[in-house]
C-alpha cells in the first residue's frame, strides 16, 4: 500500500475539509466566504486551510489584505471529476464505511 496516498485520503475525506474542497470547486473564494458557503467557524476553516495546504489540494495568494483560495486545478478538479463519475456508474448506495 503507498502510505503518501492513504495519508491524502485520509486529509480529504474529513467532512470540513471536503466541503472546503466542494466550496472552492466553481471559485476561488476567501475565508469569510468558504465559512459562509459551509456554515463553520473561521477558526474551523483557517486550520482545515492549512492541512490542505499542506497536502497542495489548495493554494493561496493575498489580495490585498485577503487570502484567496483555490483548489488545485490540475490534479485535484479532475479527481473530483473522476469521483463523481465512479459514483454516477457504481455506487448504489451499499457503501457503509463511517
Amino acid at each position: 500500500m503507498n502510505c503518501k496516498s492513504y495519508k491524502f485520503f485520509t486529509v480529504i475525506s474529513n467532512k470540513t475539509r471536503w466541503n472546503i474542497i466542494l466550496s472552492l470547486y466553481d471559485s476561488d473564494k476567501c475565508v469569510s466566504d468558504i465559512c459562509k458557503n459551509i456554515k463553520e467557524e473561521q477558526s474551523k476553516i483557517s486550520h482545515n486551510l492549512k492541512l490542505l495546504q499542506d497536502c497542495k489540494v489548495v493554494s493561496a495568494k493575498r489580495k490585498g489584505k485577503l487570502m484567496i483560495y483555490s483548489l488545485n486545478k490540475k490534479t485535484i478538479k479532475p479527481l473530483i471529476t473522476l469521483l463523481e463519475k465512479h459514483m454516477s456508474c457504481f455506487y448504489n448506495g451499499n457503501c457503509n464505511a463511517k
